[in-house]
């Protein structure tokens, strides 16, 4: 089967699916419609669906060797501002970083893979994951058994880019870190509250909190290798109700994020220490508590460099693939690839015109569906492929 040409003919039914997603966005590790869906379809296509954690799973295939393909479901919790006549209506949630392709190009694979499953040299097994926006997805699919029964032997997902790059334009990187690491925490600080017209009386902690956030941005100056790439935010901090009252307690929300595991484990340990010491100098206490840590995605140089020559066997128009990308977002597929040699790859699902102009999380981003048939080709075709390699 030529999986390109089939996909093309399943065009509409790609279009159906990621505007289900699309209009219907949800955010968050619990997508009652989207899973719902999902099911439907695959029992649809022939395939027995199993819930796994939040999450969804399908085999097929004949034994021997997996390989697991993955797709995210999860919009952000932001207003859709793209004209487009099938945008959710509810306005609090946008699929704005286009996991409603990746769903529906993984249904279309999934189908593909089905009508063929009889020429497949092994298995294959499907992940349509929640939560990736918010590092919780995979890891509540990984506790619930998806790398088990039958344990992948390779993994592979794609991500689509907004932006004016054409359309059969991919990125990839095969010798490094591709996207850094993330480590979410809250720093909890405890002082004592007063009047404010009576300061010597209180243990300020929002003073504290502002000699901490001062201290954090020195790691990043005059502790971290410059040659290592290191980000450090507080987005959040939080205390008092009143204008005239020193309150007992403040809140630090914040993330860091490393390309390095060396790095990462420096910061961890050093964040900690130096929020507690500086609290401690101004006779206060700091709890710091790291909520969320997703490691450095590093693909399999090796299987990387396979998936790009199956890519390369379709006749897909423009193609032409660009290495060594590298990105300081984070993406909790480095869950599945610490664990299963991966690889990850970026499809452009741009505009030539001004559609192309948003980036991702924006309000008004806009993704080419052109790249909906490729991406479910580059699926089925990869999988395929990598089992006749490895049988």
């Amino acid at each position: 089967m030529n999986y390109f040409d089939r996909a093309r003919e399943l065009r509409e039914e790609l279009l159906e699916n990621r505007r289900y997603f699309h209009t219907n966005a949800e955010t968050g590790l619990h997508l009652p419609k989207a899973r719902a869906y999902v099911m439907k379809k695959l029992s649809e296509y022939g395939l027995e669906p199993q819930e796994c954690g939040e999450g969804v799973t399908a085999v097929l295939g004949h034994g021997g060797r997996t390989i697991l393909l993955r797709a995210d479901m999860d919009a952000l919790p932001m207003p859709e501002e793209s004209g487009l006549p099938f945008a959710c209506p509810t306005g609090k949630q946008a699929h704005a970083c286009g996991h409603d392709l990746h769903a529906a190009m993984l249904l279309t694979a999934a189908k593909l893979l089905k009508e063929d499953e009889h020429s497949l040299n092994g298995t294959v097994k499907f992940m349509f994951q929640p939560a990736e926006e918010t590092f919780e997805g995979s890891r509540n699919m990984i506790e619930h058994g998806i790398l088990e029964d039958p344990k992948p032997d390779a993994a592979l997902a794609y991500h689509v880019s907004p932006g004016r790059l054409p359309i059969g334009t991919y990125l990839y990187n095969d010798s490094s870190a591709m996207m850094f690491s993330v480590d979410t925490f809250e720093i909890h600080i405890q002082g004592r509250g007063s009047h404010g017209a009576y300061p010597h009386l209180s243990i300020d902690p929002i003073n504290i909190g502002v000699h901490i956030h001062l201290a954090l941005q020195e790691l990043i100056a005059r502790e971290c290798d410059p040659s290592d790439a290191c980000l450090l935010t507080i987005g959040q901090f939080s205390a008092g109700a009143a204008a005239n009252i020193i309150p007992d307690d403040a809140v630090l929300k914040g993330s860091m994020r490393t390309n390095k595991k060396e790095a990462r484990e420096k910061l961890t340990r050093r964040l900690r220490e130096v929020a507690e010491a500086t609290a401690a100098v101004y006779g206060g206490c700091a709890n710091v508590i790291f909520t969320c840590s997703v490691p450095t995605l590093v693909c399999d140089g090796t299987l990387t460099k396979e998936i790009v020559s199956y890519m390369d066997e379709l006749p897909v128009p423009g193609a032409v693939g660009y290495p060594g990308v590298a990105a300081s977002a984070s993406e909790d597929f480095a869950l599945i690839a610490e664990r299963v040699p991966s690889a990850f790859l970026y499809l452009s699902a741009g505009y030539p015109d001004e559609r192309g102009d948003h980036p991702a999380h924006n309000p008004n981003v806009q993704f080419n569906e052109d790249v909906l048939p490729i991406g479910a080709a580059y699926l089925a075709h990869s999988a395929k492929r990598w089992l006749e390699e490895h049988a």
